[in-house]
């Protein structure tokens, strides 16, 4: 008869921050409802940030349909900041700043037609003016498209 016997693993210490972060995103996604988009921020003890997306049960398939209606009805950078922002439930866990965006109501605004008011169009097209005034390059005209709120834009899978 053969016997196996385990031993529990080694830990060693370590340079890469990834499994730490990926438990603690696991923990996070258990905290929120279905149907939810998570953009979790990592900040470094030297100023800088990681930054993670994650989605809860559902989320994936929903982020990415609000995506496929927000680019077809010509939504840019603008409606993204303002529709997230309508529904941004934002906490912070230490130096780790989670911002859960529920999708429903975010694909309920997208099929609405929600837009940006002009006031924050016209400031975000002033601070991309200043960017690339300061680093000598011209802009393009306009605003960039939506971000993204499902895995497909965010991350480029194919779905």
């Amino acid at each position: 008869m053969t016997t196996f016997t385990t031993s529990p693993p080694t830990l060693t210490p370590t340079n890469d921050p990834a499994p730490v972060e990926h438990a603690v995103v696991d923990g996070i996604l258990d905290d929120h409802d279905p149907e939810t988009f998570l953009w979790i921020v990592f900040r470094r003890p030297d100023g800088g940030a990681r930054v993670k997306y994650a989605w809860t049960d559902g989320g994936p398939d929903l982020g990415d349909r609000v995506d496929r209606l927000a680019l077809a009805a010509g939504l840019d950078f603008a409606d993204w900041l303002h529709i997230g922002g309508r529904h941004c439930q934002e906490s912070t866990r230490g130096r780790i700043v989670v911002q859960a965006h529920p999708l429903r109501p975010v694909l309920a605004d997208v099929q609405s037609g929600v837009r940006a008011p002009g006031d924050r169009r016209d400031g975000l097209l002033r601070v991309i003016a200043c960017a690339a005034a300061d680093t000598g390059q011209t802009p393009r005209p306009g605003l960039p498209r939506w971000f993204g709120m499902g895995p497909a834009r965010l991350m480029g899978e194919a779905r």
